[in-house]
């Protein structure tokens, strides 16, 4: 496509040229009062070029895709049309046999070297046989620039009425042999280095297209690797105006681009204006803030730590700033975890040296109340103190024993067992039980009805007991417990839904630590042994509540091999 537009370029000059060459000698008949014969020579020679030009317009259309014969056959064409002018205007004195080097010039730009080449050959031979012819009167010459006074070397005018040219009118043989050797030599010249010329053009373009193709390969490849980071990376310039944004800076603030882009970097939420400008004010390359925000993105909050530094240029010259931040939210929760971990491990160790101490002395105190008691007789004072005292010790002895499970729990126990049938007959003794109340409701739904688990059996049915006993404090004065049994992805989820009184975050903070009770009489010691037991199950806890609006706790536990699971839509 580029050629043809190129060949189009060539026929527009071609016809301005002939044009501007015509029309000065046709207002030049207008207004002079001779008629002159040579003008109908310079009529027929523009007849022909507008005749060529228009069948170069059809050619383009009949032998569309053959650029280089068209090209061709106009370049002939061409040098043709100036031999008839440098015939015209003067053979060896014509000023228009500098239109060769145009035509070599093109040629040998489009087709490099052996087109330029030809060209300069034909172009020599046109040339050297019209002055030749001229110089030895083989042809008659044209006197239309002697009758317009233009300067002419080849003869005058004198000469030229008798019919004498070249040798006859007394040329020099060396001036046509020079002129000759010079044109000659000027055409090969110029085909020459235009080739050169063109070939070194064409090495730069390929170098070009190859250094853009680079430079598109790495603006991908950089795209590629700025969408890919997991943080989230967000510039802006010197006066705080986002300029770009990543994906991982999207999903982590809940925004699209289109709302960033162009507007304060303080849009972000990471911190007000106020705050922006003395944070941009104390960034210097050798000083980074990393300050750490809770991030409210709709119901949730999320702690994002967030770092600014200078973007400079090549040269140094600061351009703009870069934030980078990342959501700590899962990293926190495992930090948590692991201090509760630790936690409990420490509680654990006390609790066990603890129940050691007081464990003997307590029984040694309860067998000695025991003996005193069956000593007495009646219903004195001292047996009513006896039996309080009794009572006590062995509240206290169930709260050692208690902490004794939580330090030492016993071996866990792997067999396979159906869950939802244990969740069944766990649910049907709950009803049953004195804690429930008739204001409250209970509700179970399993899903598939049958699933087969690897795990103790015994302390499942703890899990069970401890987190159902707590959603029914948690509603004294009535309400509903939903429990249901799920598979979801490759694990089994036990779900305790209630309507009781909610948790807030500090309160969800602190639930599975030890000795933390929310409810009078409690020993803090139940939702630990939970955690314990979920941890050595190699399961997960989760808990989702709002003051007021009741709690959700999940407990998922990994299925047994081979048992089928069911995507979530998360998953």
């Amino acid at each position: 496509m580029a050629l043809e537009r190129q060949l189009r370029w060539m026929i527009g000059i071609r016809l301005v040229v002939i044009t501007s060459v015509v029309l000065p000698y046709f207002l030049l008949q207008l207004t002079s009062a001779e008629e002159s014969p040579e003008f109908s020579f310079l009529y027929v020679l523009a007849g022909l070029t507008y005749g060529a030009s228009l069948v170069y317009i059809v050619l383009l259309k009949l032998l569309k895709g053959r650029w280089r014969a068209q090209a061709l056959i106009q370049f002939v064409g061409d040098l043709l049309l100036i031999t008839g002018m440098v015939y015209y205007f003067g053979g060896v004195a014509s000023p228009f046999s500098i239109l060769y080097f145009i035509v070599i010039i093109v040629a040998s730009a489009l087709f490099q070297r052996a087109t330029g080449f030809a060209v300069a050959s034909l172009a020599s031979f046109l040339y050297a046989a019209t002055v030749v012819a001229l110089y030895f009167g083989w042809i008659p010459p044209s006197v239309e620039t002697l009758h317009r006074g233009l300067p002419s070397v080849a003869y005058d005018v004198s000469a030229a009425t008798e019919g004498l040219v070249g040798r006859a009118a007394g040329l020099p043989a060396w001036r046509l042999f020079y002129n000759l050797i010079t044109h000659i030599f000027g055409f090969f010249t110029v085909a020459y280095l235009t080739t050169r010329l063109a070939q070194n053009i064409s090495r730069a373009e390929r170098e070009l297209r190859e250094k853009q193709l680079d430079l598109a390969d790495l603006q991908v490849i950089h795209r590629d690797i700025v969408e890919s980071v997991p943080s989230g990376l967000v510039t802006c310039d010197l006066e705080g105006m986002v300029t770009s944004v990543n994906l991982a800076a999207q999903e982590i603030l809940g925004k699209d681009r289109d709302t960033l882009l162009g507007k304060s970097v303080s849009a972000t939420r990471l911190f007000t204006e106020e705050e922006w400008t003395e944070i941009k004010n104390h960034t210097s390359p050798n000083r980074r803030l990393r300050p750490e925000v809770i991030y409210q993105r709709g119901d949730s909050e999320r702690h994002i730590g967030y770092s600014v530094t200078l973007l400079t240029d090549a040269e140094g010259t600061r351009t703009g700033f870069i934030l980078i931040f990342q959501d700590l939210s899962e990293w926190r929760k495992l930090q948590d975890e692991l201090q509760l971990r630790e936690r409990l491990a420490a509680v654990g160790e006390l609790a066990s040296g603890i129940a050691h101490e007081v464990g003997n002395p307590l029984a040694a105190i309860s067998g000695s109340v025991q003996m005193l008691t069956s000593a007495l007789e009646g219903d004195s004072a001292h047996r009513r103190l006896l039996d309080i005292i009794l009572k006590e010790s062995q509240r206290l002895d169930r709260t050692i024993k208690s902490f004794l499970q939580f330090a030492r729990p016993k071996e866990r126990s792997s067999v396979r067992f159906d869950i939802a049938r244990l969740l069944n007959e766990n649910v049907q003794l709950l009803i049953n039980s004195p804690e429930v109340s008739p204001q409250h409701h209970l509700e179970l739904v399993v899903d598939p009805p049958s699933v087969t688990l690897i795990a103790d059996p015994d302390q499942i049915s703890q899990i069970f007991w401890n987190l159902a006993r707590n959603s029914l404090r948690a509603m004294p004065g009535g309400g509903t417990l939903k429990v249901e049994g799920r598979v979801e992805d490759k694990d089994y989820c036990i779900r305790f839904t209630d309507d009781g009184r909610g948790m807030n975050v500090e309160e969800r903070g602190k639930m599975f630590h030890p000795f933390r009770s929310f409810f009078d009489g409690g020993s803090g010691i139940g939702l630990a042994i939970v955690y314990r037991i979920v941890e050595e199950h190699g399961g997960r806890l989760a808990v989702d509540s709002q003051p007021g609006q009741g709690t959700v706790i999940t407990v998922a536990l990994p299925l047994a091999p081979g048992e089928p699971t069911k995507m979530t839509e998360e998953a």
